[in-house]
């Protein structure tokens, strides 16, 4: 497995978690934010733009239900 290849098994392991979690605490909305930003540029380096245009406003989603959820 080339390093790519894992640092996008990260991302997207990080996603399902910080996803499974989100009902805990505000802070794991946060961490999925963060998660499909990193989904998001794994995307763009492997040459998929899509996959990696749909992941960063999913991070932007998440982003903004976590500033939602903590006013």
């Amino acid at each position: 497995m080339d390093a790519l290849t894992t640092f996008g098994l990260f991302a997207v392991t990080s996603m399902l978690v910080c996803y499974a979690l989100e009902a805990r605490s505000p802070w794991w909305t946060l961490g999925f934010a963060g998660a499909c930003l990193l989904g998001s540029i794994y995307g763009f380096l492997q040459g998929a733009w899509p996959f990696g245009l749909v992941e960063a406003i999913w991070a932007g989603v998440a982003f903004r239900r976590w500033m939602v959820l903590r006013a």
